[in-house]
């Protein structure tokens, strides 16, 4: 039986990874990079593993200045729902079923956001970068809102929509659902259990059903 349903956030709730693209592409290509379509490459990852995988070589400074680039951007975004996600989340807290936040973004983003989507005091849990030291495909994250909500992790539900994400739940011991909402479908379908465009043509009930 599924007592939780644990929600990535970009991509999953917001809509926000062609925004993401934008910013990451252009800085991949501005620092140099050299990697074709970077946005891809990095999508459900924190910050820290992006610094050291791909921005090792580069100056102090120049990893300084990313960052507070990332963090202008981050503080001048503007957050619109996955079509139903909220809807979809009163739905399951109508039905007694625990929701939680899991993401790679840091925590002073998620605050900003979940208010203006006015998701303040929706999440049973919230996991965010500032909480684990191994960000996704890791699976400590989503083990780690297991923990908080004291229950089993066959018990939770993963939503995600990244390929990191979905490999983190999956080897947490979580069933996923993947949303193509940020690749195809046809990507996705082979690593989860079901794969959906958004919320506004699934139930909680018929979800249980596929699994």
């Amino acid at each position: 039986m599924i007592r939780a349903a644990l929600f990535d956030f970009d991509g999953v709730i917001a809509n926000t990874e062609p925004l993401y693209d934008l910013f990451w592409n252009e800085a991949a290509d501005r620092y140099r990079i050299g990697i074709p379509h970077f946005a891809s490459r990095i999508k459900g990852t924190i910050m820290p593993h992006i610094m050291a995988t791909y921005f090792s070589n580069h100056s102090e400074e120049e990893r300084q200045r990313l960052q507070q680039e990332c963090d202008q951007f981050e503080l001048n975004m503007d957050y619109t729902e996955i079509p139903g996600a909220k809807a979809f989340i009163q739905e399951l807290q109508n039905q007694n079923i625990l929701v939680a936040l899991v993401t790679s973004s840091k925590q002073s983003k998620i605050e900003r956001a979940l208010k203006e989507l006015a998701l303040e005091q929706t999440f049973d849990t919230i996991v965010t970068a500032d909480r684990i030291t191994k960000g996704k495909p890791d699976p400590y994250c989503y083990q780690l809102a297991a923990k908080d909500l004291n229950i089993s992790p066959s018990e939770c539900l993963v939503l995600e929509d990244s390929l990191a994400g979905i490999a983190a739940g999956t080897a947490a011991g979580m069933k996923v659902i993947g949303l193509s909402t940020t690749l195809p479908a046809d990507r996705l379908a082979e690593k989860v259990h079901r794969t959906i465009p958004d919320f506004t043509t699934i139930t909680w009930t018929e979800l249980c059903d596929w699994l």
